[in-house]
């Protein structure tokens, strides 16, 4: 057992430190393309004709909200229009709706509810722009978000483009923590892009090329993951997805451990699901770094993460156990004398170094995360929140995940 652990321990700490450094690495190498990023909506010669579609369903809270920011975009008006789809809502969708029924940049549509992909399919029908994206009804654009995405398809071999995504206005300690984890997203996101590996377009301002949907198909359910389904048919049939840091989306996230546990429970086992069906990809050098590299660590890492966290609680339990065993036996016995503080204190196995080495690693990508994401690095209650929660809270949906994929058990959207 203990040789199992250990042989498990330091193949995560190997797996961690080599994809930490290369993403440093590949850090390094885009510094420069990050920086010109930043003057890409400065000369636009011309603007490509899009949709926005908003697939709602009992969303009546932030409906308006989210229409208004599409509205006041900074990109030319003829050229910009909206889809709205109403999905079967039981609450007051329809009236929020009708709020917006004469305008004449908005077309309003309702069906029967039959999940996100069935709405987004049913207004994809209805496209006629050369741009097609999908706004969810609970997230806010920033007015320059379109202009920082649409330069990107001058390149003609560019399909998507996926933005950044914020948490808007966290009040909650679990909304902290989230905003903290977005800057990761952020960061990896963009990586990613670099490498050709981005597995995922976003339900928040992802944008296409209209003509993808023609090529390939509309959406699929996706096992409750439309956007990581789209984004790995597009990978599976070589077609280029990239990111765009500098357009920035705020979505509205969980704010307590239920909501939160339940979504990350979706994205789990949409993940796990949508690996088993695009297996064919893994290890596979026709689909590159996505296909050899990213998405087999993305899967082992869920696996190792349980693990490693079931190893900690038996230990920790242990511990624990004998701690109160023996203080039935002999009582509280503080024995100071035992403690030597001198050099050969120090732990200097193997294990140790990796770890340090990979913590060290992890607060430096912490730090250019929040650097990229909020254009400069500030300690906030927020970062706190994150060292001392996130990886205690992740085990839990992983965990759920892993059991409802392997016992085929469905999982709910909300």
């Amino acid at each position: 057992m203990m040789e199992i652990t250990a042989l498990v321990l330091y193949v995560t700490l190997f797996i961690s430190l080599f994809f930490e450094v290369f993403l440093l690495i590949t850090y390094l190498e885009v510094r420069e393309e990050l920086s010109l990023e930043k003057l890409l909506d400065k000369n636009i010669k011309q603007f490509p004709t899009t949709t926005i579609i908003v697939p709602c369903f009992n969303e009546e809270k932030t409906l308006s909200a989210t229409i208004h920011s599409i509205l006041n975009l900074d990109y030319p008006k003829d050229k910009l229009s909206l889809i709205l789809v109403d999905d079967g809502s039981t609450d007051g969708t329809a009236e929020e709706l009708k709020k917006f029924s004469n305008n004449s940049q908005i077309r309003i549509f309702y069906k029967e509810n039959g999940g996100k992909h069935t709405a987004l399919n049913f207004a994809l029908e209805q496209v006629k722009s050369d741009l097609v994206g999908c706004l969810d009804a609970d997230s806010f654009v920033n007015p320059d978000a379109l202009k920082k995405i649409t330069p990107f398809f001058d390149d003609q071999s560019i399909m998507a483009v996926t933005p950044s995504i914020k948490v808007f206005e966290p009040k909650s300690v679990l909304q902290y923590v989230q905003k903290i984890e977005y800057s990761w997203g952020i960061f990896l996101r963009r990586m990613l892009s670099s490498l050709g590996a981005l597995y995922v377009t976003p339900g928040p301002f992802s944008i296409f090329r209209t003509n993808i949907f023609k090529e390939i198909g509309g959406y699929r359910h996706g096992h409750h993951t439309e956007d990581l389904e789209m984004a790995l048919r597009m990978q599976k049939n070589h077609y280029k997805i990239v990111n765009s840091h500098g357009a920035h989306v705020y979505t509205i996230a969980p704010i307590n451990f239920s909501a939160l546990y339940k979504q990350r429970v979706r994205w789990t086992y949409g993940f796990l699901n949508n690996a088993i069906d695009y297996r064919e990809m893994f290890f596979n050098k026709k689909y590159g770094n996505i296909g050899f590299f990213i998405l087999p660590i993305a899967t082992v890492s869920i696996f190792f993460s349980i693990y490693l966290f079931g190893n900690i609680l038996w230990n920790v339990s242990t511990k624990i156990s004998d701690l109160f065993v023996r203080f039935q036996t002999i009582g509280f016995n503080l024995n100071l004398s035992s403690i030597n503080l001198d050099w050969y204190f120090l732990n200097t196995s193997t294990v140790s170094i990796l770890t340090i080495t990979t913590l060290a690693l992890t607060l430096v990508i912490m730090y250019l995360s929040l650097k990229l994401s909020e254009g400069k690095f500030k300690f906030s209650r927020g970062i706190l929140y994150y060292m001392l929660l996130y990886v205690f809270l992740v085990p839990f949906w992983l965990l759920k995940a892993l059991f409802s994929t392997v016992f085929r058990r469905n999982v709910s959207w909300r």
